[in-house]
């Protein structure tokens, strides 16, 4: 009998987000017999209040080695900042000077580190769950002892000729969760053929929750019509023009109610700008929630404002759920979401163009029905957790040695 491949899962993430989730959706179903992963973190991160990385990966049967970091010594800081200054005149060089001083603390280190994981532990694969330049010390260490690579790649990648020049001399693939992220990872110089889409999905079996009761316990009516977003509270995700937008609703009198699910390090900035805008009565902040579901079938529109993403769980969540969404033009959103029929797509950072949309589909129900039900078919058709799961085990299959 074949042994299973024996895979270094690597994310160097600090925080519980929707790559998490993606992730915890492949390692629940991955073929045991064929594949023995093992991850990789640099933190043990939490989940919400009540669970953290290792209890969720214990909870699988996945075991957890943790690298911890130390933090950044004062000559890296101050070097980085004579860096900026000096070189300010001249940004190709700033970044490359910046760069070195960051490739000498803490890249080259770590990729020492993971050397000798992936030599003592007889992986034959390292698999790395982030955009390639968050791994840069997971290529050195396999280009250096032979392991081969595959990358995860869940957004449009910030990549320099640098980190182009080293996936293509190490990668054997770069998955990418969109076709948008594919397009991106070609233009940014990665070679086609290293590259391969394979679209994030969900599970069209799960029970699927009654909005009502979490409608109720919120204090949201039935005649409230309810926009909502789920995810991190962060600049990226452009919030605060949700909350401009939902302004310019009120001033015309519609019976609109925000419900925005999530914490982050934005929401004490966001709670004073929904004061500044008297929006109290109008906007709910519920917090990180480790089951977001019923919230999201709470909301009649679910809307996602982001400056960038990959192809966003939270858009399938919702169209899952019949709920009709409105989402910024970007690579993965303006993929998933049909333009007119599943929902609406805007410019980021045009809260008037949001309000408008916004608008439109809180004075008309049967508009929101007829979304709701198109986005449903079109995951159900497109977007199922199987051919994900499928999808990234042929490739790590062919790419382990």
């Amino acid at each position: 009998m074949t042994r299973p491949k024996r895979i270094l899962l690597l994310d160097t993430g600090n925080e519980w987000g929707g790559g998490t989730n993606s992730m915890f959706e492949l390692l629940k179903r991955i073929d045991r017999s064929r594949f023995d992963v093992t991850c990789l973190f640099y933190r043990d991160y939490p989940k919400g209040r009540d669970s953290c990385l290792s209890a969720e990966l214990a909870a699988i049967g996945i075991p957890l080695v943790l690298m911890p970091q130390r933090r950044q010594p004062l000559w890296a800081k101050l070097a980085k900042e004579l860096a900026r200054g000096v070189l300010a005149w001249h940004p190709d060089l700033r970044t490359a000077a910046v760069r070195s001083i960051e490739q000498g603390w803490r890249v080259r280190p770590n990729a020492q580190r993971l050397m000798q994981y992936l030599q003592d532990g007889g992986f034959d694969l390292l698999y790395m769950n982030n955009q390639p330049r968050s791994n840069l010390e997971g290529y050195l260490a396999a280009d250096r002892t032979g392991v081969p690579v595959v990358q995860h790649c869940r957004i449009e990648p910030v990549m320099d000729p640098q980190d182009v020049a080293l996936v293509n001399r190490v990668a054997r693939k770069v998955i990418g969760v969109s076709n948008g992220v594919v397009e991106a990872l070609v233009r940014a110089g990665v070679q086609p053929e290293k590259c391969m889409a394979v679209l994030n999905g969900i599970d069209p079996t799960q029970p699927l929750p009654d909005g009502a009761p979490t409608r109720e316990g919120l204090g949201l009516a039935d005649r409230d019509v309810v926009f909502g977003a789920v995810g991190q509270l962060t600049e990226r995700k452009g919030l605060r023009y949700l909350l401009q937008a939902t302004a310019r609703l009120v001033e015309q009198g519609l019976p609109v109610r925000l419900l925005l699910v999530g914490d982050g390090p934005q929401r004490a900035e966001l709670e004073a700008l929904t004061t500044r805008l008297g929006l109290q009565s109008h906007v709910v902040f519920t917090g990180f929630q480790t089951q977001p579901l019923p919230y999201t079938a709470a909301m009649d529109v679910c809307v996602l404002a982001s400056q960038s993403e990959g192809l966003p769980r939270v858009l399938l969540e919702a169209m899952l759920l019949g709920k009709p969404v409105i989402a910024t033009r970007v690579v993965g959103s303006r993929e998933l979401v049909d333009e007119g029929i599943t929902g609406r797509l805007v410019p980021f950072a045009d809260p008037v163009g949001l309000a408008e949309a916004m608008a439109v589909l809180c004075r008309d129900p049967a508009l929101r029905q007829r979304m709701g039900q198109a986005g449903r078919a079109r995951v159900l058709e497109h977007y199922t957790i199987d051919r994900y799961v499928r999808g990234v085990e042929a490739i790590l299959e062919k790419a382990a040695r």
